[in-house]
This record gives structure tokens, sequence and C-alpha cells, in this order.
């Protein structure tokens, strides 16, 4: 089951950068393991999934030590980080998606052992229920980070409305990537800001189309694409 559904999915990738003439290697599938118990997500490493998120920290850190002997893999936390559980996670982990204050990049380089990879999270379409910088406010931010030398922005992740027409999920994801280009064409040293996270089980082929390098996909691989 867990096979074909990875291979609907891949297909979905294929398509996606087909139409949009992009590389599937450019692409990185994240499978999202936060609805399932650490046994499901072995199996996924027994088939060779290499990136796995969790949105908790407790999740994460409980999956890591579960599949310990698949050394390979990278895990990405993707939900927003309490400033206090700062210390228990990021040297823990390959990637964080959700960087999205200043007061917690203040942390990250308060605990951080190493330079992690950070995607700065944009609030995009301004929906209150929603965590980031409004896009006018991202490069002012990445601005301000010149100096930690902890957090490495490589990045920017966006998440779209669950009930955005096809044209909305255009037009969210098409910002983005005109937001990431910007502060690309900057060529600052910390923030190369090469990589898109942007797309989930419900609209990855639209947010590769426009230019997506990680998608985040969990329902898609588990009850099927």
């Amino acid at each position: 089951m867990l096979a074909e559904n990875l291979e609907k999915i891949n297909q979905k990738i294929q398509l996606a950068c087909q139409k949009s003439s992009r590389a599937v290697d450019d692409v990185t599938m994240i499978a999202v393991t936060k609805s399932v118990e650490s046994d499901r997500a072995k199996e996924l490493a027994e088939l060779g999934i290499e990136n796995m998120a969790e949105n908790r920290v407790d999740k994460l850190l409980e999956k890591k030590m579960a599949l310990s002997d698949f050394s390979t893999i990278k895990w990405h936390l993707i939900g927003n980080l309490q400033r206090r559980k700062v210390k228990l996670i990021i040297n823990e982990i390959d990637y964080f998606h959700a960087l999205d204050s200043l007061k917690l990049a203040e942390e990250i380089q308060k605990r951080a052992e190493k330079p992690i990879a950070c995607f700065v999270e944009v609030n995009i379409t301004g929906e209150e229920s929603k965590h980031g910088f409004r896009s006018d406010e991202v490069l002012d931010f990445i601005h301000q980070l010149a100096s930690f030398d902890k957090i490495k922005v490589i990045g920017l992740m966006t998440m779209a409305p669950l009930d955005a027409s096809e044209q909305e999920l255009h037009d969210v994801f098409s910002k983005l990537k005109r937001v990431q280009s910007t502060i690309n064409n900057q060529h600052l040293s910390h923030a190369p800001c090469t990589e898109l996270s942007m797309g989930m089980s419900n609209d990855f082929p639209i947010a590769i189309e426009e230019g997506a390098t990680f998608v985040r996909i969990g329902t898609a691989i588990f009850r099927g694409a």
C-alpha cells in the first residue's frame, strides 16, 4: 500500500516537473509522519524514504530514536517551535521549516551547536490563524540575521489556505517564489534562499509548477494519493 501510494506521488511529481520544465531531482519529497506511529515510519524508511518530518518536538524525538538504525534519514521540524523547547530539538534536526520571529532566532543562535538550515515562514495570504511574516517584512527580518552564525536561511516556507481554488493556489505559491527570488538576488552569505518549502498532499503539484523544491506530504502517503 505504501509503495503504491509513493509511486503515485512520484508520478505526480514527475508530471508537475514536466509541465514546468523542471528536473525531478530539483524536488525533495518530505514524508510527514505526524499521523502515524513509529512502525509505519519505519516502513517508509525501509522503502528508501530519507526525508521525514514532524510538527511536534516530542514526536520527532520519539521517531528519531525508533529509527536510529536508519542513519541517512534527514529530519525536518515543520511545526511552530516554542522557544522553551529549542534546546531539546535544535541539535537533533537537519532542517527547520518555521522560523517566524527574531526571539526564536535568538534562542536558536544560543542553543545550536552547528549552523541549522532554516526556512523563514511567510504568511502570504495574511490569515490571522497562520504564523509567519508578511511578504513585505521578510527581507528586513533576514537582514537582521546577518550576525547569527548558527542560522542559515536556505529558503522560505508557506502554507496555502485549505479551501483555496486552483487559481488561488497558483497565486499564493507564485508570490512566495517572487519573494524568494528577490532575497536570492541579494547574494547574502547567511541567506542564500535558494529553496521553497510549499505544497502538501492536496496541492503539491501546483506548488511544484510554481517552484517548490521541498513538498511536505503525509495524507497522500498513508491514505492514498
